[in-house]
């Protein structure tokens, strides 16, 4: 993985913008979008820019940029006509400590922008790694159509009940399921039921663990996609040795690991809640599923 995604708290962030051309118009406009201080030099600004300066939302600077403009910066977007001076500033900000974006130009770039689906609190970032940016597009088109706007109001209503939820719910698996029955049956909508289906997921918050049994020589690229939502929601995995690599990326990253523990506390578990899945040869595997008749066993096309 060349580029590590990140998200940056844009509050107090300090970004210079070197260009006001159509190019450094496109980064300009999600820039505004931010909470970020942005400063825009450039001898030449176009109308889009402009309008952007007179509402105040940036600062411009309409002249030529200088070396002694590089400093005091936490980002800097290269947007200029001219690539010998964009890898020139590149290279002085990265002398500077300063992470940097020549737009067009990978070499001399510190990080990258990628393709971005706004849904208010609900961000999702798309990137080919600079490969292949048309490709980028197309997915962040298939993902703005099955990602509907009603996200945005719903997650602020979220977001406004979080601490309320912590004061009612005492426990992290209880917060936990208490939201996972609310998205079960709100659903993606935002709507005069949403509140309704918030004050009823604090009802019966009690349930019984799962397990998930995988034999350990199985193709993990050949499993259901039915499986998939069932490993994002895992507490622990248990295992007779190391996961493999690909097995590793599909499962919940912050879930608990360990060895296989007896069978009397596997059950245990599974009667206060926990999600498991037990990772082990065939023939430990058929053991499991004879003392726990209730699992789900992961099997390449099928559960």
């Amino acid at each position: 993985m060349q580029y590590f995604p990140l998200f940056v708290d844009t509050v107090n962030l300090n970004v210079l913008l070197v260009g006001a051309g159509d190019v450094a118009s496109r980064k300009l406009a999600l820039l505004i979008r931010t909470e970020a201080s942005i400063h825009v030099i450039a001898p030449e600004v176009n109308p889009e820019v402009q309008r952007y300066a007179d509402t105040g939302r940036i600062l411009l600077s309409q002249r030529e940029v200088v070396h002694a403009d590089i400093q005091n910066y936490d980002l800097v977007y290269l947007a200029t006509a001219n690539d010998s001076l964009n890898a020139e500033l590149a290279t002085l900000a990265t002398a500077r400590g300063i992470w940097v974006n020549a737009v067009d130009n990978p070499a001399f770039c510190r990080f990258i922008t990628p393709s971005i689906v706004d849904r208010g609190r609900l961000v999702v970032a798309i990137s080919t790694a600079g490969a292949a940016p048309v490709f980028a597009r197309t997915i962040r088109s298939r993902l703005e159509s099955s990602l509907p706007q009603s996200l945005k109001p719903l997650f602020d209503f979220v977001a406004d009940r979080r601490v309320e939820v912590q004061d009612k719910l005492d426990s992290t698996s209880k917060r936990r399921l208490f939201w996972e029955r609310f998205f079960d049956t709100n659903g993606d909508r935002f709507d005069s039921r949403t509140a309704e289906h918030y004050h009823n997921a604090f009802n019966h918050l009690v349930s019984r663990g799962e397990i998930l049994l995988l034999d350990d020589s199985a193709s993990v690229d050949l499993l259901p996609l039915a499986a998939m939502p069932l490993l994002q929601r895992l507490d622990w995995i248990y295992s007779q040795g190391d996961l493999s690599d690909e097995l590793a990326e599909l499962v919940r990253r912050d879930a608990n690991r360990g060895e296989l523990p007896a069978l009397s506390e596997l059950s245990q578990q599974y009667e206060q809640g926990t999600r498991m899945l037990l990772v082990a040869d065939t023939q430990k595997i058929s053991l499991l599923k004879a003392h726990f008749p209730m699992a789900k066993h992961l099997r390449p096309g099928a559960i």
